[in-house]
């Protein structure tokens, strides 16, 4: 079953455009372009929108558009690294704000609809159903302990809600899975909501421990993780390690998956020395790498 005209006018005022400037020196720039595009969510009446991080992050000037065309620029006021969330902050008052739930209200099957930017004012959706609720893993050193991915395709720029059928926000659009069918990845509302008040307070969430981030994008193999690229000046890159590497283990700890990776990687902070054995030219080595932080690395 799709979402109703009725439905989308009713939740559309509530979706923005997002259009970001971002120096070319931002190191960002190398895989996500010094000018981006993208959707946000209106969270509250005094001009809170919510967004993914990828979009605004190292942003010089954002620009955030409403339904009838109005422009404002607006500020970051917290981002949030590890899980990719950010939120601006605009000068405009009111505005529609959608009740939220968390994806526990979700089960397999659930019909949902996405909502994203595809211009200033043009606004595009996309129906379908939640088809898996749980861990995901990415290349970039990301894993998310319960993500949403439903058949319902991004039908635009990143960043947008996916709503129920009842109008309630379930999550944020975050990935296009193109290899995976036509399925979208979203994250869930808890992620912000369980941790608006520090993210407010002070632009990011101080209660979770730091993890130490060594810049790496990686794949799993049967003999453990490669590394397919390297984040130019990252931690990794300083440290000696290399594309083709295969990361056996971390600490004396084999890692023959990527979630084994991270777990053992983000048991470690920002400046303490982790030892990486790694498999280059049929070789074992050991390479000592510095945990970086990543919010740091990226800030504006």
């Amino acid at each position: 079953m799709d979402a109703s005209v009725a439905l989308v006018k009713h939740v559309q005022p509530s979706v923005v455009h997002i259009h970001t400037e971002v120096p070319a020196s931002h190191p960002s720039t190398r895989t996500l372009g010094d000018e981006r595009m993208g959707t946000g969510t209106v969270v509250s009446a005094d001009g809170l929108v919510l967004t993914v991080n990828y979009v605004v992050m190292g942003a010089k000037t954002i620009d955030v558009t409403y339904e009838r065309g109005r422009t404002q620029r607006a500020e970051i006021v917290a981002q949030d690294f590890e899980v990719g969330l950010a939120v601006l902050k605009v000068k405009r008052q009111g505005g529609a704000v959608m009740p939220m739930i968390s994806s526990e209200s979700l089960t397999r099957g659930t019909p949902v609809f996405a909502l994203a930017s595809v211009g200033g004012r043009e606004r595009r959706v996309a129906g379908g159903a939640v088809t898996y609720l749980g861990e995901f893993e990415a290349y970039w050193e990301y894993l998310l302990e319960r993500g949403i991915v439903t058949s319902a395709a991004n039908p635009g720029f990143g960043g947008g809600p996916l709503f129920t059928l009842l109008g309630e926000m379930a999550g944020i659009v975050y990935l296009s899975l193109s290899q995976i069918a036509r399925n979208s990845l979203a994250i869930p509302m808890e992620c912000f909501e369980a941790n608006r008040g520090e993210l407010l307070r002070y632009g990011k969430v101080l209660s979770r421990p730091q993890r130490a981030w060594i810049g790496v994008f990686a794949q799993p193999l049967e003999e453990g993780v490669v590394v397919a690229g390297i984040v130019p000046g990252g931690p990794s890159a300083r440290s000696g390690v290399r594309e083709g590497d295969v990361i056996v283990s971390l600490d004396s700890q084999e890692v023959p998956t990527l979630k084994d990776l991270y777990v053992s990687l983000w048991r470690h902070g920002p400046g303490e020395r982790i030892a990486l054995e790694v498999l280059r030219d049929n070789e074992l080595r050991v390479l000592h790498v510095t945990g970086g932080d990543r919010a740091e690395f990226y800030k504006i």
